[in-house]
């Protein structure tokens, strides 16, 4: 039976539309009721991006791009009660559900707490709510800031740590492991581990993220994308050495450190397989990047004093048997594991919009948000 706050007042089941911009494609969906009818993944050529430097300025390329799509999907304008977007690099802000508004939509355009293909989800999930008369939201985007004061520190002054994360995605499964514990989010506290091209794990203590790794700048473990925490002398002689600029430094922490640096891969399971069959170095580095996972999930339970409900495994790696059973051995101790393998932003950002349609959750508007410091 579909939700009843799905339900339009002529008693027809509304639509909601999601767009989940990335680096070289848009994801698009398309919600009946609960049911998912349609995803499509627009895929953009690198000749196809060239004309544009910045990117905002794809907006009305991917614009057209997604409207093309919907023209073969099972959209009915008239049913359609909402649409999402996925969010991007904002300002320090809670976890929630936000309405887009214009100084969302501003700050995400101008990049002006950074740049990220997926700043084009709120400006373009506003363009079509506008032209169909709805609202328009984002869901936990990648710059929740839950951080208890103290993990904000470091031990240079003019240096705090900062909360970039996979909010999305950690919320939802963090979410999953609460029900399937059989209590409300709020009442756990969870280690919740991303495995992506990026790794992020977090301390979950009653609904807040108290402490995560920022991937981005290179914290916690390496990934397949990302450096992870380096000795901070050694990568300041690198810095000077003259042999690399501060873009290129940029560009090994984040975009080609980790298995990128070592093999020139993103593709965990061939060096998986490379490992399977025998190659030493191959072994020795996926091994030492599990390591370093459940090096950093130790130190979230320390964070929790010790008073963990669940570890969670998820993100696209969580499909390795190897790397989920070796983490199994590792930290089973803490406590019980619980895998939930790949991730869906799609309907992350369709439920976020749901608890508000069901009145859980009241949607904030950003622009009324004062930043957290």
């Amino acid at each position: 039976m579909p939700d009843a706050a799905l339900f339009l007042p002529d008693g027809r089941l509304g639509q909601i539309l999601t767009i989940n911009p990335g680096s070289t494609s848009t994801k698009v969906a398309i919600f009946h009721g609960e049911e998912l009818v349609f995803v499509t993944e627009i895929r953009h050529t690198a000749e196809e991006l060239r004309p544009f430097p910045l990117i905002c300025d794809q907006f009305e390329f991917r614009f057209k791009m997604i409207s093309q799509a919907l023209t073969q999907a099972p959209l009915d304008l008239g049913a359609l009660i909402a649409v999402v977007g996925r969010g991007g690099f904002t300002r320090p802000i809670p976890s929630g559900v936000y309405c887009v508004d214009n100084v969302l939509v501003s700050e995400l355009l101008g990049a002006v707490h950074g740049h990220h293909a997926s700043n084009l989800g709120a400006p373009l999930a506003q363009e079509f709510a506008l032209k169909a008369g709805i609202p328009a939201y984002i869901v936990d985007p990648i710059a929740v800031d839950e951080l208890d004061p103290v993990a904000r520190v470091t031990g240079i002054p003019q240096i705090h740590r900062r909360s970039i994360f996979h909010a999305l995605n950690q919320k939802r499964m963090a979410r999953r492991a609460a029900s399937e514990l059989g209590k409300p989010y709020e009442e756990v506290n969870l280690i919740v581990t991303h495995l992506g091209g990026g790794i992020t794990v977090a301390a979950h203590r009653w609904g807040r993220v108290v402490e995560v790794n920022n991937a981005v700048e290179g914290e916690g473990p390496f990934a397949p994308e990302r450096s992870g925490g380096l000795p901070a002398a050694q990568v300041a002689e690198m810095s000077f050495s003259g042999q690399y600029s501060l873009a290129e430094i940029h560009k090994l922490i984040n975009g080609r450190g980790g298995l990128v640096a070592y093999f020139g891969t993103n593709e965990s399971r061939s060096v998986e397989e490379a490992a399977a069959s025998g190659d030493e170095s191959s072994k020795l580095v996926l091994d030492a990047m599990i390591y370093q996972v459940a090096r950093e999930i130790g130190a979230c339970a320390a964070v929790l004093e010790g008073k963990v409900d669940a570890v969670v495994l998820t993100g696209g790696m969580a499909k390795s048997r190897w790397i989920t059973e070796e983490l199994r051995r590792k930290v089973q101790f803490i406590a019980p594991l619980l895998i939930y393998p790949g991730e869906d932003e799609m309907r992350a950002m369709f439920e976020g919009v749901l608890r508000v349609l069901r009145g859980e959750v009241v949607p904030m508007n950003y622009g009324d948000v004062p930043p957290v410091v």
